[in-house]
């Protein structure tokens, strides 16, 4: 992607979207009230691409892949964690919350944390329902916003292998 001091119109932003399989009852919910969402905002299918994986845990490591690609303008995140006895509950949801956010900061790219954190399955699919809590919608909507936003700023790229994450990843590195 090249730099752009003029934002695009929704219809040209790109959008990935990470869901996570387990719970998919759940999550498939999500999923299609989020691609819906993005359609009411006026993005393109063709503009979406969608990525499955296996549960919440691995959310994070795919949205950095694509982030780091430079070809999506937003990424959102999608997963249903749902409590049961015993602690691995609080391990994925922190882990999992822990990822998404770092991905952010480490890319420079919007990722929008659409994770279900729910005690019952009940509240899982209640959140999820575009006629009740909408999460998956919420989602979209808050990643054409993110996107307008960052591009209002000209941050387009994503930082090139190698650099070190803590540096702003719009300027190289000096020496290089």
């Amino acid at each position: 992607m090249k730099p752009s001091g003029v934002p695009r119109p929704r219809s040209q932003f790109r959008f990935g979207i990470v869901v996570s399989l387990f719970n998919r009852s759940v999550t498939s919910r999500l999923l299609a009230s989020c691609l819906d969402g993005l359609a009411r905002q006026g993005v393109k299918r063709s503009a979406i691409e969608v990525v499955k994986v296996p549960g919440a845990f691995e959310i994070p490591l795919v949205a950095r892949t694509m982030a780091a690609t430079g070809r999506f303008d937003a990424i959102i995140c999608l997963g249903a964690v749902i409590r049961g006895e015993t602690p691995h509950f609080d391990y994925i949801c922190a882990e999992t919350t822990r990822g998404i956010g770092q991905v952010a900061l480490e890319t420079g790219i919007p990722v929008i944390f659409g994770v279900l954190t729910t005690e019952t399955v009940s509240q899982a699919v209640e959140r999820a329902d575009p006629s009740t809590f909408d999460r998956g919608g919420a989602a979209a909507k808050a990643a054409v916003q993110m996107a307008k936003v960052m591009k209002r700023f000209g941050k387009t790229t994503p930082p090139k292998e190698g650099w070190a994450l803590s540096r702003r990843w719009n300027k190289p590195p000096s020496g290089h």
